[in-house]
């Protein structure tokens, strides 16, 4: 009976076993049937115990074959579903196997509508070409015109249009040829606007500003410098000459009517070059030490001729009032010798003829004093002038000795001063000469008219006796 309880047990302990692994295998961990274990603690025959295991096994048979059953639903659903995702796949690859080959024909297609559209285009293409380049050359012209000043951000219209990369519209073509235009239109215009000017201080200052055209800008009498990159009007340090101011001050002050201006047509090129030129006082300086001694022999030389004008003037004056007057004055060289005889009464005749030549020899020094001066200084100048020369040469020549060919401006000051010497040389020597031949003309003039009313007067002397 013992061993009977024995393997009863065993066979229950084996299905109890079954029965766990079967919960574990559906619910992924061991649970036991809190029935079974109420039953098991309440088995007091085999006779029960085997009653139970029976019902257990038909109901986990059962419970297996529901199990089973859902088993093979879920395996048939999964069929189903990979059966319908390969299908899936298959229609993807072949719809793109069919976008592949579309693109494959619209590129073509593409590539013959590109060259019937690079054949249709034909010079169009070049036309537009060459739009963006005048396009880039107004752009330029507008920056660097005097004109932006006054009309400003001009240029943002046409730089859209250089931007622009597709074909340009006609309405932008009609933009350009306005921007030409209108250039053009203010290049003839003289127009008053109000805006600011750099002083050569560096100080900015508001200034009524007359445009002429693109060419010239001016304040008052001063003349004006664009500089593009800065967009502003600067005022020349240094302003052009006297004569050139005075026509911006008329122009200035003009309200209509025309008036008589200077116009620059290199847009300040040529002005920029006419301020650079070296004044009279830098062309003299350049000169150096002889060009200034120079100068003082031909100023000494002028004072002189000056002073021997006045002199000789009141001596022909004083001279004509005793040829007019029978009273012999002793202010003059003619009544000096006359008196000569009121003086000698009773002398002989060949003794009259010689104090009269003595009274003649008096007088001629003083009619021809310092003439001999002016003609040396006028025969100095240009030897200083030839010496000035040389020594500019020397100059030129040691400055290429030293530094060779390579920059002009170091040969420019001996060049210079060579020039410059001899031409200051002429300047002086060429008036001197002519002041020199006046006055000794002049003096001998007088002196003929001294001794012919000497000689007249001895002969009338010698008839009496």
């Amino acid at each position: 009976m013992k061993i009977f309880k024995i393997k009863y047990v065993s066979i229950l302990v084996v299905l109890m076993a079954f029965n766990m692994q079967l919960v574990a295998q559906e619910e992924k961990e061991v649970v036991i049937d809190p029935i079974i274990l109420e039953k098991l603690r309440n088995i007091e025959t085999m006779q029960k115990l085997l009653e139970i295991t029976r019902n257990n096994s038909i109901q986990t048979s059962i419970e297996n074959t529901e199990r089973e059953r859902k088993f093979i639903e879920a395996r048939d659903q999964q069929e189903s579903l990979l059966k319908d995702a390969k299908k899936r796949l298959q229609d993807q690859e072949d719809r793109s196997v069919r976008l592949q080959k579309e693109f494959e024909d619209n590129e073509k297609t593409l590539e013959e509508i590109g060259d019937t559209l690079r054949i249709r285009i034909g010079n169009f293409g070049e036309l537009f070409g060459v739009f963006r380049q005048v396009t880039g050359e107004v752009i330029a012209t507008v920056k660097n015109s005097i004109v932006s000043l006054q009309f400003p951000k001009r240029e943002e219209s046409l730089t859209q249009l250089v931007e622009n990369k597709g074909l340009p519209s006609i309405d932008q073509m009609k933009t350009l040829i306005v921007s030409m235009l209108e250039e053009m239109t203010q290049s003839g215009r003289v127009d008053r606007f109000d805006g600011q000017v750099v002083l050569p201080g560096g100080s900015i200052s508001d200034a009524e500003i007359v445009r002429v055209g693109v060419f010239n800008a001016i304040t008052e009498d001063f003349f004006l410098k664009f500089v593009p990159e800065t967009q502003t009007l600067q005022v020349l340090a240094r302003q052009p000459a006297r004569r050139y101011r005075s026509m911006a001050d008329d122009l200035f002050d003009a309200d209509e009517g025309f008036v008589t201006m200077a116009v620059d047509p290199s847009r300040g090129q040529i002005l920029g070059l006419l301020i650079q030129a070296p004044g009279l006082s830098e062309r003299i300086s350049s000169g150096g030490p002889v060009g200034y001694f120079i100068i003082l022999i031909g100023l000494i030389g002028l004072a002189l001729s000056v002073w021997r004008f006045k002199i000789l003037k009141q001596e022909g004056e004083a001279i004509d009032r005793q040829l007019s007057n029978e009273s012999i004055s002793q202010d003059n060289a003619l009544g000096r010798i006359l008196s000569v005889y009121d003086k000698n009464e009773g002398i002989n005749i060949e003794s009259l003829e010689l104090k009269v030549d003595e009274a003649i020899l008096k007088e001629v020094p003083k009619l021809e004093k310092y003439h001999s001066i002016i003609k040396v200084f006028a025969a100095v100048a240009p030897l200083l002038g030839l010496l000035g020369t040389v020594t500019g040469m020397i100059l030129t020549f040691q400055a290429l000795t030293l530094f060779g060919t390579g920059d002009p401006k170091l040969m420019a000051g001996g060049i210079s001063q060579a020039l410059v010497t001899t031409m200051l040389g002429l300047i002086v020597a060429i008036p001197l000469v002519f002041l020199h031949s006046i006055l000794t003309s002049w003096s001998g003039s007088l002196i003929e008219i001294l001794e012919e009313q000497s000689a007249g007067l001895i002969a009338r002397n010698a008839t009496k006796k």
